[in-house]
């Protein structure tokens, strides 16, 4: 039973981990879910109150930030609120549509069609769109460290 209980907390560590490039995997819920099933198989006593605090500010702080930090990415390089959310849209529908490359193509053309449709000159478009990659790219680098944070903190309270 140790076995399937260390197998489901890594499979939730991974697929964690995969959600901070994949959005839609739930990556942060995936690792803290990883935890519950760590207490379950095995028990919740090396976990305190802190341990809980922790991980749970960690979390907040993460869907904060993953929103936050792509919208920077659109707003830095001129975007309006319409390619927020073209780009949102984008992101959550590209890699169904084009599966290779729609996790980039997706909330590039989101954010340019969004400043198309509120009548935004094609090349500030296309700027807008170009933020709205590296938000992206910038959401995932924090998105992944932040994640990781939540792993290591794991494995060092179970440790010390």
């Amino acid at each position: 039973m140790d076995i399937l209980g260390w197998i489901l907390v890594i499979l939730l560590f991974v697929v964690g981990m995969a959600g901070a490039i994949y959005p839609i995997l739930p990556g942060a819920l995936a690792i803290y879910g990883a935890f519950f099933i760590y207490g379950w198989f095995f028990s919740f006593s090396e976990f305190g109150v802190w341990f809980w605090l922790i991980q749970t500010l960690i979390v907040v702080v993460l869907f904060v930030a993953d929103y936050a930090v792509s919208a920077w990415g659109v707003k830095r390089f001129g975007g309006s609120r319409a390619s927020v959310i073209g780009s949102t849209i984008g992101l959550i529908f590209g890699p169904f549509v084009i599966p290779a490359f729609g996790l980039v193509i997706g909330p590039f053309a989101g954010a340019v069609i969004g400043e198309m449709i509120i009548g935004t000159r094609f090349d500030k478009s296309l700027k807008v769109g170009l933020g709205s990659v590296v938000g992206l790219f910038s959401s995932v680098v924090v998105k992944f460290i932040l994640q990781l944070a939540m792993i290591v903190l794991f494995v060092l309270w179970l440790v010390f």
